[in-house]
């Protein structure tokens, strides 16, 4: 190595770290301790070579070794310590000048919450407290070494202070996760990142990055933003999981990601929901998707549409025909009428891989459930139909009934919240529950409910045949009479929120895009299915 003088002497057995003469000084790196007073020039590790830090700079950048498995270095007064890794034939000497090659190097884990607080020293930014806490508490997390850790961000968090991450707070919070393999995910949900932010994370996505799921959702971010981000996943192999949720895009930005679904092979999830995407970029990322083998999960929700032609389903339709990875499907707010519903059930007698088919907040009548109950006596994949706030009324609930009373044994959730369903429809659909043992889920709040309706539900939950944790009704008794009250289940059930209070169970969050387990279908090419797995499964 050049900038050695001659081959130094081989460290002793009990060195903690490798130190080396420089031709020049070397300052201080953040990820090592310093060294002590007389020892020489201090040096990190590399997974090839020696990093010497250069004169003005941090250390903490190429060269420094990725940072992986290992126990979290505690907080407190004792320095994070690293070490050569010294197993059988870790080191040797070679080459005229007396270059180190070590062989093997322990991955070591960084104390974040220091390393934060010297990356804010040199970039001369005030600490975030929120980043701060966030940081002390993942150096605690014992399932760090094995698993990875994603750290949650989220300005939404109402249980303890928060301070919102801003552009330049994210900035520093790259700096530090550089040199931290071991997490691999980012929750950023509701801060105020704007495009400034987008730019620094394109970037860390690009060069750094092990992340695996990145929560964008409710920032200010732009199309100038999503251009950046998407380009960055032109590059980007491991990023799994994208929420974009709720940022305005636009339809330009929308077009960016429908671009970049022709190029990326490892994205599975991506959330475009709410954020104003248009009739164009629709079409886009339909065709996009005839080709993309790697998405199994994608929410189109509230798009902003300009006419009632129903273009966009047409589309869809036609891509569900030929796709054989996608899982899971969301189109709600999309205007979508009768016509699309045919459309769609049309392609998924095609289609052998859709599970969760979410149709909520649409124009969908009795008529259009008329083809769905068809599409139910054939279809032997879909497990979980989303019908919220549509207006099926008693016909199509009763459609509905006739399919998976005896033709339909795979759907396992139902939800026809707010369909103006009476008792008739309601009975009639509790009455297939006692014969049809695989359906498990199902959600009727926001109907019409008679002393019928009350009585055979509670039966149901009375027997164990329907749980309470399945449904999104409970039953109480006033003066010998039975009622129904609303319990806070469903399908969407925190939908843009993750439960964060001690006292709720993470299988709680049954999430869009977080139900169905995607990795269940992935073994070996097999379809397996867990229905724990499948509605309660957190990312």
């Amino acid at each position: 190595m050049d900038s050695f003088a001659k081959a130094p002497r081989r460290p002793r057995a009990d060195k903690s770290v490798l130190w080396g003469r420089g031709k020049e000084p070397a300052l201080p790196c953040p990820a090592l301790p310093a060294p002590p007073a007389g020892s020489g020039k201090h040096r990190g590790l590399s997974p090839e070579r020696g990093h010497r830090g250069a004169p003005g700079s941090s250390c903490c950048g190429p060269g420094t070794p990725s940072l992986g498995t290992g126990s979290v270095t505690g907080l407190g007064s004792e320095q994070p310590r690293y070490r050569a890794h010294r197993g059988p034939a870790t080191a040797g000497w070679a080459g005229d000048r007396g270059e180190v090659v070590i062989a093997q190097v322990m991955s070591v884990l960084q104390d974040l919450h220091l390393h934060y607080v010297q990356a804010c020293q040199n970039l001369s930014q005030p600490e975030n407290p929120f980043i701060a806490r966030v940081l002390q508490e993942a150096n605690k997390n014992d399932d760090i070494s094995s698993k990875g850790i994603t750290l949650k961000l989220a300005g939404n968090n109402h249980l303890v202070p928060v301070l919102r991450v801003t552009d330049d707070d994210l900035g520093v919070l790259v700096s530090v996760l550089g040199q931290a393999a071991f997490v691999t995910g980012l929750d950023l949900a509701y801060n105020v990142l704007t495009d400034a932010g987008a730019k620094t994370m394109a970037t860390f996505l690009q060069e750094k990055s092990t992340l695996r799921y990145l929560n964008l959702m409710f920032n200010d971010i732009g199309a100038s933003g999503a251009e950046l981000i998407a380009g960055a996943l032109h590059r980007n192999e491991s990023l799994v999981h994208l929420r974009m949720t709720g940022n305005k895009i636009g339809n330009q930005g929308g077009m960016f990601f429908a671009s970049m679904l022709q190029i990326n092979s490892t994205l599975e999830k991506l959330d475009l929901g709410d954020c104003d995407v248009g009739l164009q970029c629709l079409i886009a990322i339909a065709i996009a998707l005839t080709q993309n083998k790697s998405l199994k999960a994608i929410n189109l929700n509230r798009p902003l549409l300009s006419n009632q032609q129903e273009e966009t389903t047409v589309h869809i339709a036609r891509m569900l025909r030929s796709n054989s990875s996608l899982l899971e499907l969301h189109l709600g707010k999309h205007e979508m009428k009768n016509f699309g519903v045919e459309r769609l059930c049309e392609a998924l007698y095609e289609n052998s891989s859709l599970r969760y088919l979410d149709l909520s907040c649409n124009n969908i009548t009795c008529d259009g459930v008329k083809f769905l109950g068809e599409l139910l006596k054939r279809n032997q994949t879909l497990e979980i139909l989303d019908l919220n706030a549509n207006r099926i009324e008693d016909v199509g609930a009763i459609y509905l009934s006739e399919a998976l009373l005896t033709w339909n044994r795979t759907l396992q959730a139902l939800s026809i919240v707010s369909n103006n369903i009476t008792g008739k429809g309601l009975v009639a659909l509790a009455h297939t529950m006692q014969f049809n043992t695989q359906l498990s889920h199902i959600y009727i709040w926001g109907n019409k409910f008679d002393r019928s309706t009350c009585v055979e539900f509670s039966e149901l939950i009375e027997m164990g045949r329907l749980q309470l944790g399945c449904t999104d009704v409970a039953p109480y008794k006033v003066d010998g009479k039975v009622f129904l009250a609303e319990l806070s289940h469903g399908l969407a059930k925190h939908r843009y929120w993750a439960p964060r209070c001690a006292t709720v169970a993470p299988g709680a969050a049954n999430a869009s895009l977080d139900i169905v387990a995607v990795s269940e279908y992935l073994k070996d090419g097999a379809m397996k299915t867990k229905v724990g797995d499948t509605l309660n499964v957190v990312v």
